[in-house]
C-alpha cells in the first residue's frame, strides 16, 4: 500500500478512538480529516472545501430538516402522545396482547408524526411500562416492546435518516419516502404477528386490560376520542407523505406545511403557549445545528479520504469477499450492525457508508434497494447492547425493579425481528422498490 493509503486507514483508526473517548461527532470527523489530509497533501488538498461546504448549507432539500424535526418536537412536547397512547390501548385493550399490539401501533403514528426516537421511548416508558408491569407482562417482553416500537421512526417516513440517506445516495428524497412505507409497515406488521402469536401460546404473559377498565371510557367516548386524537395526527401525516409520494409538493414544500399543519393541531387542542414554542424553537434549533454540524464535517472526511486514496483501498478489499455483489453487500450490511454496537446511525451514515458508496455505484446496484437495507440496519444500531440510545433512554424513566440487564435481554428478540425484515426486504427487492416505479419515481 502506498503511505496516502495508510494515512488514510489511519483516519479511520483515529476517528473511532476520538469517539470511544468522548469527542463530539462532529469535531472527530474533522479534526481527523484536517490532521491527516494535511500531512498526507498540505493544504492544497481543501481548495475544495468551501465550495462544497457551501453546498451543504445551499442545499434546498436540506431546508426539509429543521421543519420536519419542528413538526415532530411540536407533537412530542405538547403531550398529544398522552392521549394517543390512551386511545389506541383501550381499541386493543380487549385483546390478549392488545396493549403490545397497541404499543406497536403508537410507535408507527408517533414515527410518522415525530421521528424522535428518544421522545416516543420516553413517552412510552413512562405511560406504559409500569400498567405494562402492574398487568403481569414480564420485564424483558415490556421493555422490548418499548424499545422496538420507538425505534420505529427511524424508517418510517418522514425521518431524518431518509432524508441524509437520499442525499449520500444520490436519490429523491419523494423516491426514499415512497421506498420506505412498505419496509416500515412490514417491519411493524413483524412485531405485532411475534406479539399475537407469543399471546396465542402463552396468554397468562400478556393478558387483555380488564372489562371494568375498558367500560371507563364508552363506545361513543372512545369514537370520539379517536376522531379527535388520533385523527388529525394521522392526516397531518397522510397530507404530508401523500403531497411528497404523489408529486404535489417538494419534501421543503411539504415538511413547512407539516410544520405549520403541527402548530394548528397544538393550537387547537388548546396547549399552545409562548413558553410551549420557545422550548420546541430551541430544541429545533438544537437539533438541526447538530445535524448540519456533522454534515459539514463530514465533507472534510469524504474529501481528506478520497484524496488518500481511500476509494481504491475500500476497492480492493470488496475484491476478497466472496460472493461478488450480493456477498459485498451482505459483508456491508453485517459490518455496519457490529458499527451500531458502538456508534449512532448518523455516524456509521457519513463514515461507513460513503466509503462502500462507489464500488455498488460501479455494480449497478439499485441505490434504493439499497437505501431502505441499509435503513433497516442502521436502525439496530437504537436497539443493539451495549451502547444502543434506545436502551438507556428506556432505562432513565424505568422503575428500579427493572434492571438494565432485563431491557438488554428484552432487546435481543426484536433484533431478531429486524434481521427477519431485512431478509424479506434483501430476498424480495420488490418490497422497496414497488412503490417508487408504481407512481414512476
Amino acid at each position: 500500500m502506498s503511505p496516502n493509503e495508510w494515512l488514510a486507514i489511519g483516519m479511520i483508526v483515529a476517528f473511532f478512538v476520538f469517539l470511544l473517548i468522548g469527542i463530539p461527532v462532529g469535531i472527530s470527523i474533522a479534526a481527523t480529516a484536517f490532521f491527516f489530509g494535511y500531512i498526507g497533501f498540505g493544504p492544497m488538498l481543501f481548495n475544495l472545501l468551501p465550495s462544497r461546504i457551501y453546498g451543504v448549507v445551499t442545499n434546498y432539500t436540506f431546508m426539509a430538516i429543521p421543519l420536519f424535526v419542528f413538526m415532530g418536537v411540536m407533537l412530542e412536547k405538547s403531550k398529544l402522545a398522552e392521549e394517543l397512547i390512551d386511545v389506541i390501548g383501550h381499541l386493543f385493550g380487549g385483546l390478549s396482547g392488545g396493549m403490545g399490539v397497541a404499543i406497536i401501533l403508537v410507535g408507527v403514528l408517533l414515527g410518522a408524526a415525530t421521528g424522535i426516537v428518544g421522545a416516543t421511548i420516553v413517552t412510552l416508558g413512562l405511560l406504559t411500562l409500569p400498567t405494562l408491569l402492574r398487568r403481569g407482562y414480564p420485564k424483558t417482553l415490556a421493555t422490548g416492546m418499548i424499545c422496538a416500537s420507538g425505534t420505529l421512526g427511524q424508517i418510517i417516513p418522514p425521518s431524518l435518516v431518509l432524508i441524509l440517506l437520499a442525499e449520500i445516495l444520490g436519490e429523491s428524497v419523494g423516491t426514499m419516502f415512497a421506498a420506505a412505507m412498505v419496509p416500515g409497515l412490514t417491519l411493524a406488521a413483524v412485531y405485532i404477528i411475534a406479539i399475537l402469536v407469543i399471546a396465542k401460546l402463552y396468554p397468562h404473559l400478556m393478558p387483555p386490560i380488564p372489562a371494568e377498565e375498558r367500560a371507563d371510557m364508552g363506545r361513543r367516548q372512545l369514537f370520539r376520542k379517536v376522531i379527535t386524537v388520533v385523527g388529525p395526527p394521522v392526516g397531518l401525516v397522510f397530507a404530508v407523505l401523500g403531497s411528497i409520494i404523489g408529486g404535489i409538493a417538494a419534501p421543503t414544500e411539504a415538511a413547512s406545511m407539516g410544520a405549520l399543519g403541527a402548530l394548528l393541531i397544538v393550537t387547537c387542542s388548546g396547549r399552545l403557549t409562548f413558553a410551549l414554542l420557545k422550548e420546541v424553537a430551541k430544541a429545533t434549533l438544537v437539533i438541526s445545528a447538530m445535524v448540519f454540524f456533522i454534515l459539514i464535517s463530514a465533507q472534510v472526511f469524504g474529501l481528506a479520504f478520497r484524496g488518500l486514496g481511500g476509494e481504491h483501498l475500500v476497492a480492493r478489499m470488496f475484491d476478497w469477499v466472496p460472493g461478488g455483489e450480493l456477498g459485498a453487500m451482505l459483508f456491508m450490511l453485517l459490518l455496519m450492525f457490529v458499527l451500531g454496537f458502538f456508534l449512532e446511525w448518523i455516524e456509521i451514515s457519513y463514515i461507513a457508508l460513503p466509503l462502500f458508496l462507489p464500488f455498488f455505484v460501479q455494480m449497478g446496484v439499485d441505490m434504493v434497494w439499497l437505501g431502505i437495507l441499509v435503513g433497516l440496519v442502521l436502525q439496530t444500531s437504537f436497539l443493539t447492547p451495549p451502547f444502543g440510545w434506545s436502551l438507556f433512554f428506556l432505562k432513565g424513566v424505568a422503575p428500579k425493579e427493572v434492571s438494565t440487564l432485563d431491557i438488554y435481554k428484552g432487546a435481543l428478540p426484536f433484533i431478531g425481528l429486524q434481521f427477519v425484515a431485512v431478509a424479506l426486504v434483501f430476498i424480495f427487492p420488490s418490497i422497496a422498490t414497488w412503490l417508487p416505479q408504481a407512481i414512476g419515481w
